[in-house]
């Protein structure tokens, strides 16, 4: 037991320290962590045993229902909204186009029937979240091209996954299905699962702000136990849990609620902590000595994915888009694989499919070389096709932006709404902000945990007299 834990450990800070590679040289995070579990596993210098791909699955499973959960959490509602149609065109269309082509190449190259080419292409279809926000996070873009492709790249997940589930069932299907009967349970998943996700996302942060916990460190506890009821509630009434888990996050970060800043953290961590055991688990998993087998038919296929599928998915997908040429071009370059299409590989794996071992390796090498080749390029690709904005120039600052006219003192009366609530609960609008409070002679900062008390008093910033007499009145103040 002890042997196993100082190994777990040491894996763990082998693949934390190795991300130091990733900010120096830009090398995304997750080949650090690849090349750790490679190193430790059966063919490494480790030896470590592990070939159970159920294992793995379920592994995987746990893992993304809180990778998508935390990115979702992650994603500034407002950013998305002025690209929300076209990355939700390229999540959904885009992900089915460059399957159906990956696919076709597959058929003829690699000799698979027609549903395992589609199952090898669903596979491959989405684009690594993780390699793109630790890549794209220094690099400012024109015309809210890394508020798209981070978007594109946080909400394409649950497509590949849901066609790579279904045409596995189509393949272990024991009876004939019913294609209007598939269709219609397919429609089902999605909206079932968003109308889920929908839902948890308004009861999360009402809940947080009312149910008021002795200590803050239950409430990641509470968040998660939220996020995990909601996968499995979905899955049991026929919704798609993957889905659900995402937008629960982008809804739940359009409201403000109680320690806010501190769980969206924790759950960075919690996107970090799974990043790192999935990866080092997919690592164990794979035999490196397999994998010079499947070098040439594995660079094939992920050049095939690089210049043909990414971007005609990409062009098909914005043709009606604001994007010129130039950026269309750079949109289909900033399409990583990475996590995902390893955990989906292991489906057919588990599944004792005839041709599941080799699809894994295939894959696994089309990842690493995606990884080498575009992740490593993605800034000078940036610089190349003239995507990169401009430092705007702070010279027309006003040098006061703030004048005392804009500050109120306010006095909480007996008759106040307000009185027993905290900040996050009431909801105050961004222009109204309460800076500081007064109770009993002692200034208090306030927080979203701030609970208002008759007598205190409130100093805000609020540049008009007009709204701000109209929030007064409106929130009972």
């Amino acid at each position: 037991m002890d042997n196993s834990l100082i190994i777990f450990g040491l894996l763990f800070l082998l693949s934390v320290l190795f991300s130091k590679i990733s900010d120096k040289y830009g090398v995304p995070a997750l080949l650090m962590f690849l090349a750790v579990g490679m190193l430790a596993g059966s063919d490494g210098v480790i030896g470590l045993e592990f070939n159970n791909a159920k294992i793995a699955e379920n592994v995987g499973t746990i893992a993304l229902i809180y990778i998508l959960f935390a990115g979702g959490f992650n994603t500034n509602y407002k950013s998305i909204k002025p690209i929300f149609k076209s990355g939700i065109i390229l999540a959904t269309f885009g992900v089915v186009i460059s399957a159906v082509i990956t696919g076709v190449f597959a058929y003829y190259i690699m000799g698979f029937s027609i549903l395992e080419s589609l199952l090898f292409g669903a596979i491959i279809s989405s684009t690594d979240a993780a390699a793109v926000f630790s890549i794209m996070r220094s690099t400012k873009l024109k015309n809210n091209l890394a508020s798209l492709l981070e978007f594109e790249s946080g909400s394409n997940d649950p497509m590949a996954i849901f066609l790579t589930i279904t045409l596995l069932g189509l393949l272990t299907a024991t009876t004939v299905i019913d294609p209007y009967t598939m269709s219609i349970k397919l429609l089902l998943e999605f909206i079932l699962g968003g109308a889920m996700g929908y839902l948890f996302g308004i009861i999360i942060p009402s809940l947080i702000n009312r149910v008021k916990l002795g200590s803050w460190g239950l409430y990641p506890v509470l968040l998660i136990a939220l996020v995990a009821m909601l996968f499995g509630l979905s899955e049991k009434i026929g919704g798609n849990g993957y889905i659900a888990v995402y937008v629960a996050g982008i809804i739940a970060n359009k409201k403000e609620f109680l320690y806010k800043k501190n769980l969206t953290g924790f759950f960075d961590g919690i996107a970090w902590m799974m990043q790192i055991f999935i990866f080092l688990t997919l690592g164990l998993l794979v035999f490196p000595s397999e994998l010079p087998h499947v070098a040439m038919i594995s660079i094939l296929m992920a050049l095939i994915v690089m210049f043909i599928s990414r971007p005609i998915s990409v062009f098909l997908c914005t043709i009606f888009s604001k994007y010129n040429f130039k950026e269309k071009c750079f949109i289909s370059w900033v399409g990583l694989r990475g996590v995902v299409p390893i955990i989906l590989a292991t489906y057919p794996l588990s599944a004792e499919l005839e041709n599941g071992q080799l699809m894994f390796n295939i894959i696994f090498f089309m990842v690493l070389i995606s990884v080498l080749t575009q992740g490593t390029t993605l800034n000078k690709s940036a610089k190349i096709f003239g995507v990169i904005e401009a430092e705007k120039s702070n010279t027309n600052m006003p040098s006061s932006p703030i004048s005392y006219s804009d500050i109120k003192q306010y006095r909480i009366g007996e008759s106040s709404k307000v009185i027993g609530k905290n900040l996050t609960e009431i909801g105050l609008p961004d222009d109204f902000l309460i800076v500081l409070a007064k109770r009993d002679g002692e200034l208090i900062k306030v927080s979203g945990s701030f609970e208002f008390m008759q007598n205190d008093i409130l100093l805000i910033l609020c540049n008009s007299e007009l709204r701000y007499q109209k929030i007064i009145r409106i929130y009972g103040l």
